[in-house]
């Protein structure tokens, strides 16, 4: 009788089919991962840019001579690099990320038997060397340094502008103003930073309406949509290429965003000895205060609107309806009255200046109250008053600026060029929510974004070849 039982059939199968070994058949065997990283990788185009020797001999003051030998700080660096140009910010999962890409641990210059760093070790160094040593801020220092070598920079424009970054707090845990901050053994290191930056900084002490007891700096805003607890990265960048100069965290308001634009200005100017000609910014930036420190002190151009309400809307007469005169130091009203700053003689009287810095120019209780025009210039008023900036004179030259053709054709569109940096930050970086608390910790954050976007910027530019390679197409002849 015959066995129809298929073993050669399924014998047949097993042949043809692949399998793997069940154990490993070759005893040693030799690896590279240098052979195994494309050329066009992103992280070996943005190695070449990396200088870890200047960041080495700035960071020897602060690590000891003697005890047991440290984490390698450019290890440290390059894992967080790597985290920010790949929008993994959980240090947690980052550790876990390098220990199984390949690419990463070629850029960490760890071999396949090497170990990764624990998460912990970043928070106690953060905390400690790197924030002493101002290591971030220094490392992106060193990043525009070869932007300008690149060819990146051309230095002649700015533009400036900040954008919100929800704070890493819980919108539902935070008392209404002022909250009384009592010392106690069970006070976060946020709330410790926080009480100590108010007494070093006077330009923090500000009104809050609702305060975070998680992140107390924070500020609590809806300008942006549902109202939330925020930071403000501030960026300062050339136009030419979108480069990243300088790069500062505040809370969201908008006097402490304008208040930043002198500190990046003067850190640039220090750190790479560049000063722009013409500065491009929106409304907020407009500020008088602001605008005299771009004419009078810096001699730069502002390409920013005048932040400004001089045009009534309930039909009355405007400032603009009056006419200035300097020399005598007078406004002349649409009647022909006058209005100056003092209307008698007082004994031992202070300066006219406010603390806004602002002149008031008041007319004659007699001459508003005869006037013809008086409905239509103050009818609630027993005399009409004129608000006037000191810095009267750089706000006329913002104005006339605004109004010119340049303004209107390029820096309108080049002034945009800040908000497609935010955009590619929170888009195809994924932050747009901080993961440290504190001022310190949205600063440190905003430096390695800032850091990964110049340094992904250098490799595209090292990626595009040079003017004039291109193949061009042959030409066609034409028939006679």
């Amino acid at each position: 009788m015959r066995d129809n039982t298929p073993v050669v059939w399924w014998w047949g199968i097993s042949s043809m089919m692949g399998h793997l070994p069940a154990a490993q058949n070759a005893l040693f065997y030799e690896f590279s991962l240098e052979k195994h990283i494309p050329r066009d990788h992103l992280l070996r185009q943005i190695d070449q840019f990396l200088d870890f020797d200047s960041i080495r001999q700035h960071l020897t003051p602060y690590y000891s001579h003697t005890g047991r030998p440290s984490i390698d700080p450019e290890l440290m660096i390059r894992i967080l690099l790597v985290g920010y140009c790949y929008g993994i910010h959980s240090e947690r999962r980052l550790c876990e990320e390098v220990n199984l890409n390949l690419a990463y641990r070629w850029f960490c210059r760890l071999g396949l038997e090497d170990a990764v760093p624990d998460h912990s070790t970043f928070s106690k160094n953060r905390h400690g060397r790197f924030r002493e040593s101002d290591l971030l801020r220094y490392v992106f220092n060193t990043v525009v340094t070869r932007c300008i070598e690149e060819g990146l920079v051309g230095g002649e424009g700015f533009a400036i502008d900040a954008s919100f970054i929800r704070a890493d707090v819980a919108r539902q845990r935070y008392e209404h103003g002022p909250v009384d901050w009592t010392p106690s053994k069970r006070q976060s290191r946020a709330v410790k930073e926080y009480l100590n930056l108010l007494d070093q900084d006077e330009a923090l002490h500000r009104p809050q309406k609702s305060v975070s007891l998680t992140d107390p700096m924070a500020q609590w805003t809806g300008a942006k949509g549902p109202a939330n607890f925020f930071y403000s990265t501030n960026y300062l960048i050339d136009v030419d290429n979108n480069v990243i100069m300088d790069v500062q965290a505040s809370p969201s308001t908008q006097k402490l965003e304008v208040d930043t634009t002198q500190t990046m200005i003067e850190r640039v100017e220090v750190n790479h000895r560049i000063r722009p000609d013409r500065l491009m910014g929106d409304t907020a930036y407009g500020a008088a205060d602001n605008l005299a420190y771009l004419v009078d002190e810096k001699q730069i151009e502002p390409h920013v609107p005048v932040f400004e309400k001089i045009n009534r809307k309930d039909g009355t007469f405007s400032r603009c309806d009056f006419e200035w005169n300097a020399d005598a130091d007078e406004y002349r009203c649409p009647a022909g009255k006058l209005l100056r700053p003092r209307r008698r003689n007082h004994k031992g009287r202070g300066s006219p200046v406010t603390k806004a810095n602002t002149i008031i120019y008041r007319a004659s209780m007699t001459d508003c109250r005869l006037c013809p025009m008086k409905q239509r210039c103050c009818p609630n008023m027993g005399f009409r008053k004129i608000t006037h900036s000191i810095h009267e004179a750089a706000r006329d030259v913002a104005r006339t600026i605004t109004g010119s053709a340049r303004y209107l054709e390029v820096s309108t569109r080049q002034r945009k060029k800040v908000e497609m940096l935010f955009a590619h930050m929170k888009r195809h970086l994924g932050f747009d929510r901080l993961r440290l608390r504190g001022l310190h910790g949205a600063n440190d954050e905003f430096l390695l974004v800032a850091t990964a976007q110049n340094l992904r910027k250098l490799a595209k530019h090292l990626s595009q070849p040079p003017p004039g390679c291109g193949v061009s197409a042959p030409a066609i002849l034409k028939m006679a």
